[in-house]
């Protein structure tokens, strides 16, 4: 029997369920399909991010920073330790916990919220009839079944991008869920990619022993970032951590074996190297998830980069199928998947009730962007380089962790926090961090260019002390060169 609903949501990542949830508090009958299996076999809702990626992956960053703490920093504290050992295994298996306790957290918020959840692998068939329902076949191993509803959102997520002719085994070639997985730290890793995922991962493997070697295609390092945060972190990232980091390069071979992983490659000076390693790590990016969708059948429109093709509001060439997160345009990151996903719910909602105002829709200007190494790095709005090619006036204010007092008594004095702002209106551009926690500091930045909020604005806000927050309200201060502490 068909089983009816008001919508159906394909793919349980961080825009499906959220979206799933939010359909069903607005009072819609709502089914999430999703095919994600863990390692034992079992349905696993979450999506990449929950399972392989953002959550495991920042419990292992954890993990390895308490690790070089005690190791390198906590001896400047007159703390010091005997004995000193690391179980990788454990750590694995703490992750492992992590991750199997908020799967079950999301399927426990489904049965709360009264949402279906269906296993298996989601596909458009075609509209019903003149009512206009669409109906989707969901495929799970042999079992086939058909929903139907009036609404489809499509929340597929994305998948690591392949290099040609190379076999993912995650034995001796990993990806991220075979880089998260590892039973003990590799003598020699070698990793493909200076992006967000590669230096996670050289991150965690380097803390606990391994030598890291990193080789990017780009001529530059982490090219998306503001070119004066990228320049810090490469110096901090081989000077103190002690990654080898080499950019322009140009593979031509791969060859693994069963114990040794050999990268041959034109250097930037296109030179021929050769780089032997016990382990490989491939984060070349990852590429949208809108294969087996049905798309042809039903005529959604996807672009020459597979993302399906939407409007500002998320809604597809189709008629009441929509699409958020990494499968559609804008940054793959988790947060603005979720903030699509409410978006889309609460838009759906707003239509079966016949309200006719739109609902505005998310401001991709304003996605907060992170990077969860040591010192971190954060950012949301324009980069100084943008700004410059654009031919935007602007003016900047800067100002260093080494000035400030939690910064000294927390041991953690690298970075900075950076100011644009408009150089005629004054209005924040851009926020720029790198150093301690600036993950959790980096709301107030975004909240600032939300409400087109202008640096003064920052200025005048007391910020408590002594506290990280205070270098934020320095960095405005020094963009009209006011700046108290230094």
């Amino acid at each position: 029997m068909t089983q009816i609903f008001d919508v159906v949501v394909i793919g349980a990542g961080p825009g499906g369920y959220v979206a799933a949830i939010r359909c069903a508090q607005l009072g819609l009958k709502t089914a999430c399909i999703d095919e994600w299996k863990n390692p034992k076999g079992k349905a696993s809702l979450g999506g990449t991010c929950l399972n392989v990626g953002c959550i495991p992956s920042k419990a292992l960053l954890e993990s390895s920073e308490n690790y070089e703490r005690v190791a390198h920093k906590y001896s400047a504290h007159g703390i010091t330790v005997e004995g000193l050992s690391v179980d990788v295994p454990v750590m694995i298996s703490r992750k492992e916990k992590i991750v199997e306790a908020f799967t079950r957290g999301i399927a426990m918020l489904f049965k709360k919220n009264k949402v279906t959840s269906i296993h298996g692998r989601g596909r458009l068939v075609k509209e019903k009839n003149s009512e206009g329902s669409w109906r989707v076949n969901v495929q799970n191993g042999d079992k086939e079944e058909i929903v139907e509803a009036k609404y489809v959102i499509i929340a597929t997520g994305s998948a690591p991008r392949q290099l040609p002719s190379l076999l993912i085994d995650n034995k001796c070639v990993l990806d991220n869920e075979g880089a998260l997985a590892l039973a003990e730290a590799p003598k020699r890793l070698g990793i493909i990619g200076a992006g967000v995922i590669g230096l996670e991962m050289a991150s965690v493997w380097r803390r606990l022993g391994s030598e890291v070697t990193i080789l990017e295609a780009m001529p530059g390092f982490l090219s998306a970032v503001d070119e004066q945060v990228a320049k810090e972190a490469k110096k901090i990232f081989t000077r103190e951590l002690g990654l080898e980091i080499q950019t322009g390069i140009n593979i031509t071979k791969i060859k693994p074996t069963e114990n040794i992983v050999t990268v041959e490659y034109l250097d930037s000076e296109n030179k021929e190297q050769k780089l032997e390693v016990d382990k490989l790590i491939v984060s070349v990016g990852r590429v949208p998830n809108s294969a087996n969708l049905g798309a042809d059948s039903v005529g959604l429109q996807i672009d020459d980069g597979d993302r399906i093709q939407v409007d500002t509001h998320c809604r597809t060439n189709l008629l009441n199928v929509y699409a958020v997160g990494d499968v559609v345009r804008g940054p793959m990151l988790a947060h603005k998947a979720s903030e699509e996903g409410v978006a889309v719910a609460e838009e759906i909602a707003g239509k079966i009730a016949g309200q006719e105002k739109e609902l505005p829709a998310v401001n991709l200007d304003a996605i907060p962007w992170v990077i969860y190494t040591s010192p971190e790095i954060a950012w949301v709005g324009k980069t100084e380089q943008e700004l410059k090619m654009s031919g935007v006036k602007y003016k900047a204010g800067q100002f260093p962790f080494m000035a400030n007092g939690r910064a000294r008594a927390l041991g953690e004095t690298n970075g900075f926090i950076k100011i644009l702002a408009d150089a005629d209106t004054d209005r924040i551009l851009g926020v720029h961090m790198i150093g301690p926690y600036v993950s959790e500091m980096i709301s107030e930045a975004v909240v600032a260019i939300e409400f087109a909020a202008s640096s003064e604005d920052l200025a005048r806000i007391v910020h408590a002390h002594p506290s990280l927050s205070e270098v934020l309200h320095e960095a405005a201060l020094a963009v009209d060169k006011r700046a108290l502490h230094i």
